[in-house]
């Protein structure tokens, strides 16, 4: 009778056991079942947007258009600065931002040689590294140079107000390095409500010295895919609608 008890008694523990630690499986996967799931794509999770240069903004809403079948809408001009944009959502927190000269500038130095571009060509991209202030100090114990952080605004076509901070590195190593952006709390991400449809698929940095990027890009926290080229080159994939593939480079 006792032996009988007994083993009721374990087998109800066990199954409160089980219970308990599927429970805990629902609620805490890495917990049980180690690293969480890998992405599906390689895009580093600190992309926040990727810079496609043109000489003639309409030329590269266009071009951008034919290869995924996704039209940007215009963003707003950077006063000062000598360009305007159109935005397109590359997923949550991602976006692509066409970039070209603004008309109404004239005279405004064309520091990313935007005049040159007769195709759209990839000229750099940003990266979200959390606390940009923390960043900072993070990088002055590490010896890297850099500028900032920067408050930066946009007006949008709305109306409404964008703002941020940037930090540029003093050496991107021809842009294949992004500068860093901070939102402000009250901005709106540009990926929230440009027009959907894409996603970013793949970003790629290479180099003929690329032992010493990687090392880098393991300083500044970037997980993002290097390679080794006979040249420096920025490279990206972006699906679009029907399955459409975007290249584009540097």
């Amino acid at each position: 009778m006792l032996v009988t008890i007994g083993a009721r008694l374990s087998q109800k523990i066990s199954r409160r056991i089980f219970a308990a630690l599927t429970v805990g499986a629902l609620a805490s996967p890495r917990l049980l079942f180690g690293k969480p799931e890998a992405k599906k794509d390689n895009s580093p999770t600190v992309l926040d947007h990727l810079l496609l240069g043109c000489n003639d903004l309409d030329r590269g809403i266009a071009y951008v258009e034919q290869h995924t079948g996704v039209r940007a809408i215009f963003g707003g001009v950077h006063p000062g600065r000598g360009t305007r944009n159109a935005l397109l959502s590359l997923g949550e927190k991602h976006y692509l931002e066409i970039i070209a000269p603004d008309p109404q500038q004239a005279g405004v130095p064309d520091t990313r040689n935007l005049l040159g571009l007769t195709d759209p060509r990839l000229v750099g991209w940003a990266a979200h590294p959390g606390d940009i202030t923390q960043f900072a100090a993070h990088l002055r114990a590490a010896n890297i140079a850099f500028e900032g952080p920067l408050p930066g605004s946009r007006k949008r076509p709305d109306g409404r107000l964008l703002e941020w901070q940037t930090l540029n590195l003093k050496d991107d190593h021809s842009n294949l390095l992004p500068f860093f952006i901070e939102w402000n709390s009250n901005t709106v991400h540009p990926s929230v409500d440009a027009p959907s449809g894409c996603k970013i698929d793949g970003l790629t940095i290479s180099s003929p010295d690329d032992a010493e990027l990687q090392r880098l890009c393991s300083t500044l926290n970037l997980d993002v895919r290097v390679e080794h080229s006979d040249k420096p080159q920025l490279s990206a994939s972006i699906s679009g609608l029907s399955g459409r593939v975007m290249h584009l480079n540097s």
